[in-house]
């Protein structure tokens, strides 16, 4: 069967018909909603695969759980389910639950304002916590901000910014006129001198 020429709903129900190629076409299809979000966040003793991981299991529930009926595409829908997978993984590491989440330095920033990273999403997960925990919050991300700015040189803030968007290293490389290779090493720079205390 020939899943490019039907919309997502269609192969949804077949998916939930038990057409296992159904589901595997829309994990592939949408498998680069979970890179872009699993770019977001730098977990400090954990491999990138183990929020990769996270990220399909939200993109699983997202397939499972999506009605049709509902006035979120399935995109969108998609992008929310791998992003409180991803945010639970980490909430349950900060519980000590899982060893190897057990810290994590957040990545993600604002790319319309520059530098800033998104607190109010964080947040918004967040409600019950009391005005302390979010002030806190706020003064960690902003000590964050100023660590971006006075550690990383103007090119890893621009490789930084650029991956955060989510684009390949190629991408990357082409728009800063490096070599693939010097993308890498300024993200391994990015990631050693963020992850230091």
């Amino acid at each position: 069967m020939d899943y490019t020429k039907m919309d997502d709903n269609q192969i949804l129900a077949l998916g939930r018909a038990g057409e296992d190629e159904a589901t595997e076409f829309l994990l592939q299809k949408y498998g680069y909603l979970v890179k872009r979000e699993v770019r977001t966040v730098y977990l400090i003793g954990a491999e990138t695969e183990d929020l990769a991981q996270e990220g399909m299991i939200g993109l699983f529930k997202a397939i499972r759980d999506y009605s049709p009926d509902k006035a979120a595409s399935f995109s969108t829908f998609a992008s929310v389910c791998i992003r409180r997978q991803i945010q639970n993984a980490i909430t349950n590491s900060n519980r000590k639950k899982h060893v190897p989440l057990n810290s994590y330095v957040s990545l993600y920033m604002n790319s319309e304002e520059g530098d800033n990273f998104m607190l109010e999403e964080r947040l918004s997960t967040s409600r019950e916590e009391d005005p302390e925990k979010l002030l806190i919050a706020r003064e960690q991300i902003e000590d964050r901000n100023a660590r971006i700015k006075k550690e990383l040189s103007k090119l890893e803030q621009q490789v930084l910014k650029l991956y955060l968007q989510g684009l390949s290293y190629e991408e990357i490389a082409e728009q800063l006129g490096k070599t693939e290779k010097s993308i890498d090493n300024a993200l391994q720079r990015i990631r050693g001198k963020l992850s230091r205390k």
